[in-house]
């Protein structure tokens, strides 16, 4: 049975189980909870601010909504990042969309320096490449590699993330980045033990 305690005193796992027995409140504590977290995991992975607060708001409506299947075999907080890894790739696979730029008027002669579009589109297209690779990957793996790699955790916090020993989660990012590496080798020579790393908010397959 929950505890009395106030809403914020409560564990992950209180707060859950209180919002699948009704408690309006207890989601909106847990989301607070976490809320910066889960942005930079959605902002890491789609390395775009508006795919990011989108993929926020799907996942954490999926939460809401699946709470219940919530099984208790790893932390709240890795059941939330699951959904909201899932939900980037997925919101990143449906809508290849490419960044609009405005045009300069042919009139404004200001001097100033406008930045070839064909960076940004580029730079989107690898991203987007990068994460419908890494939607391809087993679960176990993909969630294994976006922790170390792209969030840059170390092989023993992943592992209590994920709830499997560290021997695991080394094993699950060497062969993740195996299959990246042979996905994305067009991008890059790459050798197979690169790793996939964040940068500007995203991430990209890099050498060790």
């Amino acid at each position: 049975m929950v505890s009395q305690a106030p809403l914020v005193e409560l564990t992950d796992r209180e707060l859950l189980t209180a919002h699948i027995n009704g408690d309006p409140q207890a989601f909106n504590v847990l989301v607070a909870r976490h809320k910066d977290r889960l942005w930079s995991v959605a902002l890491r992975t789609t390395g775009d601010p508006e795919e990011a607060a989108d993929s926020v708001q799907d996942a954490l409506i999926s939460a809401f909504r699946r709470a219940d299947q919530y099984r208790g075999d790893a932390a709240v907080t890795t059941w939330l990042h699951r959904i909201v890894v899932n939900a980037s790739l997925d919101r990143m696979r449906r809508r290849k969309v490419r960044p609009t730029v405005a045009l300069p008027d042919h009139n404004d002669d200001n001097g100033v320096e406008i930045q070839d579009p064909r960076d940004h589109m580029d730079e989107r297209e690898t991203m987007l490449e990068i994460s419908a690779a890494l939607a391809e990957l087993p679960e176990d793996q993909r969630n294994a590699v976006v922790l170390v790699d792209v969030e840059g955790y170390s092989v023993e916090a992943a592992a209590a993330e994920l709830g499997c020993p560290p021997g695991t989660v080394k094993s699950r990012c060497s062969r993740g980045r195996v299959k990246l590496a042979e996905r994305l080798a067009h991008l890059r020579n790459q050798d197979p033990t690169d790793t996939v790393t964040s940068t500007r908010g995203g991430a990209h397959v890099d050498g060790e």
